[in-house]
């Protein structure tokens, strides 16, 4: 049990045996940490409940404490807070239960849930832009930090490759090459097995197919046709289709792996076609979806909605299906999988579509009323300019040319800082990419994610502040200070009371672990570890500026503080690892 917990509790008995509910008994870090360590604010809301003075009502709180011994010191402070400070042998008893648990003391999710994250959602056949990388960053962080506390997640990619873009695709590469079999109608293969474009040549083609069925009517029904006979199985269509998708994955693989981001799942709209047509056949036939102007529509709007909530568009006039075809269709296969929870992390400007999803799925049955469905939205990437962030030129800057900027800003970083200067250039390269990438998504992480933040380079490259680089370095002068101590004969023991302020403080910040990881699963948050993780690594270069292991004289004590240090650093390579970011063994 954490302390927080522990305390929180015993404070709760005692609101019980005065007649009020354990729940005002809860117990929270202190807002003015120089006068205690945590407060308890119960007695304001119990006393305004009672109509009783909430000071009177806390010292009769206090007073029934079962053990008082447990504190330093309990005060009532202000309208009616508690001030509570524990003793040192407290926390250095609960210090070391946390080191002696291997989950240091991260409390199990209860129940355990089957959990997707459906995150990074590229479209086939583009490459990988600064556009995905919230997404991304983002949905591979709440996957490890719902798996951290025990559910078991599947991340899910969800390509965008069965609409519209590859229907405008075909048209493009018919206009270029009318010679190739997949066009001939007449064709019955075999077609050939290496693709007549790779990834580069449809990312060039896909803007210049959008722009001709904007200009041109005519393109934009070719478009149209070209979309429902590929989603209706013309053979030649299919095949394209499959070499657009192969050469998709293979480089957006290689994208994800170099941003450190795996998926479970490389699941698309493709996925769920076969099951388009008789869901559309079932809501129509339970008059659920209604046709429209020839369309095929669910209406989704509510008495108490406060704004016009438009209806889900499922078939157009022509009969083609849309990504909220496929959208629906996807929760139905998810359903069936047995998950009781699904995220979606994706742009905040796509809220009313799922809201729309989610109403329909409900409505039609689709998934139980019970299965949690969450929009997790977050803002853009913007550059200098307040903008979504762009290249120079106004174009699109793709995932691996970002990586290579911020590598390379890593390593003129660690050339200033004369940081491995002396290191073999493959180690020194490889903690270049390590730092650059900690900046990025550090850089992201640090903001709420529903928050549009600002791109800054030399910012997210520093050594010093609120940096992924600030928190690698402070795991690898924790692993060095091991390593050096362990050459020396020297081994963390048992945790001793804290006599140094620097030692207190980070054994009360290290304690908040439990606290920090169930908030940031209750707002879906990654921001609350990220801060968290800042805060560990500044309490403890204070705590080593303070207390000065190699010199200390006491043994006890210089065990005691070694153990300290690797706790640090297991707490922090959890928030770390949690946060999707990678730390260098050295520097």
């Amino acid at each position: 049990m954490s302390i927080i917990s522990d305390l929180s509790q015993r404070f709760g008995d005692a609101f019980v045996r005065i007649g009020f509910e354990s729940d005002w008994g809860m117990v929270v870090p202190s807002q003015r940490p120089e006068l205690a360590h945590y407060q308890c604010n119960g007695a304001l809301g119990a006393a305004q409940r009672s109509g009783r003075d909430p000071r009177e009502l806390a010292a009769e709180v206090i007073g029934a404490i079962d053990d008082d011994s447990l504190f330093a010191s309990l005060d009532v402070a202000g309208p009616g807070f508690i001030n509570i400070t524990v003793t040192d042998p407290v926390l250095a008893d609960h210090i070391q239960s946390m080191d002696d648990d291997e989950q240091l003391g991260i409390r199990p999710a209860d129940p355990s849930l089957k959990v997707l994250v459906d995150y990074g959602g590229p479209n086939m056949s583009k490459s990988m832009h600064v556009g995905h990388l919230r997404a991304s960053i983002i949905g591979e962080s709440l996957k490890r930090l719902l798996r951290l506390v025990g559910h078991h997640v599947d991340g899910d990619i969800h390509l965008g490759d069965w609409g519209m873009p590859v229907g405008q695709l075909i048209i493009e590469l018919e206009s270029r090459h009318p010679e190739l079999p997949y066009f001939d109608p007449d064709y019955t293969g075999p077609y050939p097995t290496e693709s007549p474009v790779t990834l580069d040549g449809l990312s060039e083609m896909y803007p210049v197919a959008v722009e001709r069925t904007k200009a041109d009517p005519n393109e934009a029904e070719r478009s149209r046709q070209a979309t429902f006979d590929l989603q209706n199985g013309r053979p030649g269509y299919l095949a394209l289709w499959q070499h657009f998708h192969d050469v998709s994955v293979e480089e957006q693989r290689r994208d994800f792996e170099d941003l450190g981001i795996e998926f479970d799942l490389w699941r698309g709209e493709s996925t769920v076609h076969d099951r388009l047509a008789p869901l559309v056949d079932r809501l129509t036939n339970e008059n659920i979806a209604i046709e429209s102007d020839g369309a095929v529509i669910v209406e989704v709007a509510d008495p108490s909605d406060k704004k016009e909530m438009p209806p889900l568009l499922l078939t157009r006039s022509d009969g083609s299906y849309l990504y909220s075809t496929t959208d629906l269709a996807t929760l139905e296969q998810r359903a069936e999988d047995g998950y009781d929870l699904v995220l979606y992390v994706v742009d905040a400007r796509q809220g009313l579509h799922f809201d729309q999803v989610f109403r329909a799925a409900r409505r039609a049955s689709v998934v139980a009323d019970d299965m949690g469905l969450e929009h997790i939205a977050f803002g853009t990437v913007n550059g200098p300019d307040g903008k979504p962030f762009k290249t120079r030129e106004g174009g699109i800057l793709r995932l691996a040319d970002l990586i290579e900027i911020v590598t390379d800003a890593a390593g003129r970083r660690l050339d200033e800082a004369e940081i491995a200067r002396e290191y073999p250039a493959a180690e020194r390269d490889e903690i270049a990419t390590m730092v650059g990438l900690g900046a990025l998504k550090f850089g992201d992480l640090s903001n709420h994610r529903t928050s549009n933040y600002l791109f800054d380079i030399d910012r997210f490259t520093s050594f010093e502040g609120k940096t992924g680089p600030y928190l690698q370095y402070g795991s690898v002068r924790m692993q060095s200070i091991l390593r050096r101590t362990a050459e020396l004969g020297l081994e963390p023991g048992p945790i001793v009371p804290p006599t140094v302020s620097a030692e207190r403080d980070l054994m009360l910040r290290l304690l908040r672990l439990p606290e920090a990881i169930d908030r940031a699963v209750d707002v879906r948050a990654p921001n609350v570890l990220a801060e968290y993780a800042y805060e560990v690594a500044t309490d403890f270069n204070r705590f080593y500026e303070a207390c000065h292991i190699l010199s200390e004289k006491d043994a006890a004590r210089q065990a005691s503080w070694l153990a300290l240090v690797d706790l640090a650093l297991r707490v922090l390579g959890v928030l770390l690892h949690t946060l999707g970011i990678e730390a260098p063994e050295r520097m």
